[in-house]
């Protein structure tokens, strides 16, 4: 089969044949219908995840497709099923799982950073029953492809941890897919959202997605946000993830805020967060990452019902073949000029 794979930190990115995977015991081959263009995997390919060590490698961690075989110990009835599957793969089999948090597995594995990921034709997916999720017939692969992190990412941390209310004030800080699936989350749960970013098309996309209030990234971004919501917002979410934006998120609270943390800092993975503030407005910082399969289900809910319409996060472009998106992963470190969710269709 094809995919994108790197031979070093780095290093060009070219499309090779490699072998088709086979499905391991309690694992799932997934054909690649879909897959999604994130920041993260610029993160891998960078050298900022510990957890690849085996080269070429190939990125990719959120997908949608088709299982076309399982191993020993899974249901063959999901062959033939349509699915995504979070980017954290539970074991199923620890304390943190049977405890319901999946996505914090101390034996978690990741395609895309642990294992091979998903900018190629398959995929495998270990801990199969614990971790496929399947679609509703009604969602097409382009549109759910960004169940498998991005907008289950915006969704955990808003409404599992956050748990956002009607009539708060969400401030946004960085819309690109994460961001603009939390703009697009908190609208569909009755919230008013700020959306800050300096890129002009992710902040017409997100007001074309329900922010009511839009700034410009830069020094007077926090003091703009603070005014447009009487005070300070409710909840602050870093959907960026830089220094500068995760104090700034802290900054823009009111009293008794909330603060998420989904942007991934990289390099510069310290951040200096203004303590007394936190202290003296018990502010809670809350970080959140991914979801896991089992809560999934409130997520496809609001998906099936149209209370949360995802075809409006995806980038208007179409989709890109394996060889674009070799070259579109580099350039996501200088910030991508194209607003909502980018896919890639690994079949061009």
């Amino acid at each position: 089969m094809r995919a994108v794979a790197y031979a070093k930190f780095r290093g060009p990115l070219t499309v090779i044949d490699v072998p088709e995977p086979t499905a391991p015991d309690g694992g799932a081959v997934v054909r690649v219908e879909a897959t999604g263009l994130c920041r993260s995997d610029w993160h891998g390919w960078m050298g900022h995840d510990a957890d690849i060590v085996t080269f070429p490698h190939t990125p990719g961690h959120e997908f949608a497709g088709t299982v076309t075989a399982v191993g020993s110990g899974v249901d063959p009835g999901w062959v033939g099923q349509a699915v995504t599957a979070p980017f954290v793969l539970a074991c199923g089999d620890c304390p943190v799982c049977a405890g319901g948090d999946g996505q914090i597995c101390p034996r978690q594995k990741q395609p895309g950073f642990s294992l091979p990921g998903s900018f190629a034709q398959s995929v495998v997916v270990t801990s199969a029953s614990t971790n496929l999720v399947a679609l509703p017939e009604s969602l097409a692969p382009s549109v759910a492809a960004g169940l498998g992190c991005r907008v289950a990412t915006a969704y955990r941390g808003l409404v599992q941890r956050a748990r956002v209310q009607p009539d708060e004030w969400v401030a946004v800080i960085g819309c690109g897919g994460v961001g603009l699936s939390a703009v697009a989350i908190a609208r569909s749960r009755g919230a008013r959202v700020v959306a800050v970013d300096p890129n002009p098309s992710a902040l017409r996309l997100a007001e074309e997605l329900g922010a009511e209030v839009l700034v410009r990234s830069g020094a007077d971004a926090v003091a703009s946000v603070v005014e447009a919501t009487g005070g300070g917002a409710h909840v602050a979410m870093d959907a960026f993830g830089s220094p500068e934006t995760c104090r700034d998120s802290v900054l823009t609270l009111r009293r008794g805020g909330r603060q998420i943390q989904v942007g991934l800092l990289g390099e510069a993975a310290m951040a200096e967060v203004p303590m007394t503030r936190v202290i003296a407005w018990e502010l809670d910082l809350l970080g959140s990452h991914g979801m896991a399969a089992r809560d999934y289900g409130a997520l496809l809910d609001d998906v099936v019902s149209g209370r949360l319409e995802l075809s409006r996060l995806m980038a208007p472009e179409a989709p890109m073949s394996l060889e674009q998106a070799a070259v579109a992963l580099p350039e996501l470190g200088t910030g991508s000029p194209v607003a909502g969710i980018r896919l890639i269709d690994p079949w061009l």
